[in-house]
């Protein structure tokens, strides 16, 4: 097999491409395949910086590495970073392009884009036995086809067969495959092959009938039930909700090491990037991560986090508006532990003088830290490596923001003082080492008999959790039928499901 490819659509955003896309990749590569996954265009603030330096989305990156291959820009061509609600950056191979609005983009601009974006799906299939493509919210959004460069429209000019994905523990997931096929041109429905029905809990035989019955109106089958399944913690793409108060990263089920947990509370700023930074501390046991927004909710945390930001002066805002700034500060006073990464890192300092992402000018910040950030046109995008704490750290830097650290105790690229650190790189608590001693600091200054278990190695949950993503494909779907897709394409003669695309 070379250059075989699927397209994993959805029927909704969050309907579960993401890791049907991992599972079948780690899947594949376990039948000894060479494979690789691909998304034409992802908007996500949930960023990853490859070894060549380039700026992707982190579901591909976590993709790529259920792959057990090395992400580069080639899997994510575009990235989508939103700055509001209507406008966001575009980055292009990994590079930022310029900003642009929803109404700029889908005007024009995207369709620019589609060769470009053809033209890294083809040097992938040239390379590799499989690409397993992922689309973006859903195939049948009328009012984006004639643009579209990441769902029907690749597939159709790469010839791609397409399986769409349901999540039917929202319901209605039938309406959903149905309208979804429905909506669609003759000649796009024609690469439709079929349904793959995610999160289901409860006596598959239960929901066959249904299944005969879509086959009956679309001629279409479906390629598999998968189970729900819990823990999984991978990679999510959108950093946009409405909001994640009271949201719990899930860890692992196991008890804490010494005689008390840790709570870690992180603030829910606006524009929220890379929150997957807190996943590493969820994983150790006895370490419970919650997001919050509410000055109480800092009360009883041992660490408070301020992550990363695409708005950094818009968070400084939004801290002082909750409350949260002043309970920061007043943490601070007590010597109570405070970590801020990247704009959360920025927000800490002194002085922010920005005239590229708020355009804002001069901000002054929390005053945790003695540090000024100055905001450059041009993205630092890095792969640092450093030590910190006694311990080896590997990070990932993306930021418009320069920061000149004025005092302190030295602490990655940023800086210490007292329990409040700060650092531009994300990423480097998944550093086994690092990451036990910084919560052995934090313990200590908090006052909990809190010890990090002497072997929790992130990488291999990591790893554990993919696998479990393949084991749902192998285990629950058909995969004699998804490896004929992926060899041949789509089916001939599959029926046309009226009324078609308006």
């Amino acid at each position: 097999m070379r250059g075989g490819g699927l397209l994993v659509a959805g029927t909704t955003s969050d309907a579960g491409k993401s890791v049907v896309t991992a599972g079948i990749c780690r899947w594949l590569v376990r039948q000894g395949v060479k494979v690789a996954p691909f998304k034409g265009q992802n908007m996500s603030l949930n960023s990853f910086v490859t070894r060549e330096g380039a700026e992707i989305g982190r579901a591909q990156a976590m993709q790529a590495q259920a792959a057990r291959v090395e992400p580069t820009a080639l899997m994510n061509p575009v990235l989508l970073k939103p700055g509001s609600d209507r406008s966001s950056q575009v980055v292009l191979m990994g590079k930022p392009v310029g900003e642009l609005s929803a109404r700029g983009y889908h005007g024009g601009r995207q369709r620019e884009l589609f060769e470009p974006v053809l033209a890294c799906l083809e040097e992938l299939r040239g390379t590799y036995d499989a690409v397993i493509c992922e689309g973006a919210g859903s195939p049948a959004e009328i009012n984006l086809r004639r643009t579209d460069i990441v769902n029907m429209g690749i597939a159709r000019a790469a010839k791609l067969p397409v399986v769409v994905v349901g999540d039917i523990d929202r319901g209605g997931v039938f309406a959903q495959f149905f309208g979804t096929t429905a909506l669609l041109s003759p000649e796009d429905q024609s690469l439709v092959a079929g349904y793959l029905v995610n999160k289901f809990r409860g006596d598959v035989t239960l929901l066959e009938p249904g299944l005969d019955m879509l086959h009956g109106l679309t001629g279409r089958r479906t390629f598999g039930v998968l189970p729900y399944a819990h823990g999984l913690g991978i990679d999510e793409e959108d950093g946009l909700r409405v909001s994640l108060r009271g949201t719990v990263r899930e860890s692992v089920v196991a008890p804490p090491v010494g005689e008390d947990v840790l709570r870690v509370a992180v603030c829910a700023v606006p524009l929220m990037s890379n929150f997957t930074d807190v996943d590493a501390l969820a994983a150790e046991p006895g370490v419970v991560v919650r997001f919050v927004d509410r000055p109480e909710e800092l009360v009883d945390a041992d660490l408070v986090v301020v992550p990363g930001t695409r708005g950094t002066v818009k968070a400084l805002a939004w801290l002082r508006e909750r409350g949260l700034a002043d309970a920061l500060v007043r943490r601070a006073a007590e010597g109570r532990p405070v970590l801020g990464v990247c704009g959360g890192f920025q927000a800490l300092g002194e002085r922010i003088e920005d005239e590229v992402e708020s355009k804002a000018g001069v901000v002054g910040g929390l005053g945790l830290l003695p540090v000024r950030v100055r905001f450059a046109p041009e993205k630092t995008l890095a792969r640092p490596v450093g030590e910190a704490l006694g311990e080896r750290v590997e990070g990932y830097e993306i930021h418009h923001g320069v920061a000149e650290v004025l005092g302190g105790e030295a602490f990655l690229d940023g800086c210490r003082v007292g329990s409040v650190w700060g650092t531009h790189w994300h990423g480097s608590l998944e550093s086994d080492g690092f990451r036990r001693a910084f919560l052995r600091e934090v313990a200590a200054a908090a006052g909990r008999r809190f010890v990090p278990a002497p072997d929790t190695s992130f990488g291999a949950l990591r790893e554990e959790q993919l696998d479990r993503l393949g084991d749902l494909i192998e285990e629950h779907a058909d995969t004699d039928a998804l490896l004929r897709l992926i060899e041949e394409g789509a089916p001939e003669g599959l029926p046309f499901v009226p009324p078609g695309a308006p």
